[in-house]
């Protein structure tokens, strides 16, 4: 069995890879991003970062302060929805002391903790509707009144939005303000999921090999096959946790198709559930699951073939019929 210590050579013509601080790719979806971050980050407009969960909206919002004039201020993560909804406005707002019970000091929230610097306020989306007037008034106004507080303090800071959510359908359904969705959406960067560009696969297995402390680990074809074939319902989180744990198992230096384990598909997390393919043609829909999965297979018909079910004359003929 032929084994590969760094990922597999790029077909010729291949596009060359790409570095925007921790993230490395070759595909256009992300050298597309990549080209919309180091446009926006220079500016002060806000942006908001859309992606499914594991996406990288995270690595990205440091990436935009780090390309910033304010790379060198404070970056502070908020996360609206790992805060208890009780704490939050004290939390992002600040309070003074004696605010409420249990206030025995005062303390600065997070736009004054991130005063110079950039403020990130992930899952947006979980942002309680009650508490959504205040951030608008605070980003329309630059400044900031702590919880039991009398005077606005004046901010300067830039802010970066994150969220998973389809903002847009929060606000149809009355749980997320029209006015501050219009404000965030000012500038808004798609983050493509993994199964998108999995030809930076490769390149990510390097890099999440060498973050887990194995950089010497080597990779069968066959499991970059395998890994290949996977949709990525949890994107680049998941397969980091898919290589800690085929790391596990690989007693001999070398990663195997039997030592990886997915996690098992649900309905909620099919995206196949999540797309808009209504009124779409079979042939148009077939079309782009043959060009897909080539993709995915790095041009390999016959095992694009096995993958949609097919065999492989049947392929060739499809190649043929939509002129793929």
């Amino acid at each position: 069995m032929h084994l590969v210590t760094d990922p597999p050579a790029p077909r010729s013509g291949a596009r060359a890879a790409r570095h925007l601080g921790a993230i490395t790719a070759v595909s256009p979806q992300m050298h597309a991003v990549f080209d919309l971050v180091q446009r926006l980050a220079v500016s002060e407009v806000t942006v908001t970062l859309l992606g499914e969960t594991g996406s990288g909206k995270d690595v990205f919002s440091h990436a935009i302060h780090d390309k910033s004039k304010r790379a060198s201020g404070p970056f502070v993560v908020f996360d609206c929805g790992a805060v208890p909804p009780n704490l939050i406005e004290s939390e992002l707002f600040g309070h003074e002391k004696g605010s409420f019970t249990g206030a025995h000091a005062e303390h600065p929230g997070a736009f004054e903790s991130a005063q110079g610097g950039t403020l990130f306020l992930d899952e947006i989306g979980e942002l309680p509707l009650d508490l959504q007037p205040r951030l608008l008034r605070v980003l329309d106004n630059r400044s900031v009144r702590r919880v039991g507080g009398t005077k606005d303090r004046q901010i300067d800071v830039r802010i970066v939005a994150a969220t998973n959510r389809d903002l847009a359908t929060q606000v149809g359904a009355k749980i997320f303000r029209q006015d501050l969705y219009f404000r965030l959406a000012a500038a808004v960067i798609h983050l493509p999921p993994l199964r998108e560009r999995l030809e930076d696969l490769p390149l990510l297995v390097t890099r999440l090999l060498s973050d887990l402390g194995h950089s010497n680990m080597k990779v069968s074809p066959e499991t970059y096959a395998a890994l290949g074939a996977h949709m990525w319902p949890g994107n680049v989180r998941e397969l980091k946790n898919t290589l800690a744990y085929a790391l596990a198992f690989a007693d001999h230096g070398v990663l195997e198709p039997q030592h990886i384990k997915f996690v098992e598909s649900t309905a909620e997390l099919n995206p196949i559930d999540r797309l808009p393919l209504g009124g779409q043609t079979l042939e148009s829909l077939e079309r782009t699951a043959i060009k897909q999965t080539l993709v995915q297979t790095r041009g390999n018909k016959v095992q694009a073939a096995r993958m949609l079910g097919i065999a492989a004359s049947t392929l060739y003929e499809k190649l043929k019929r939509y002129e793929i």
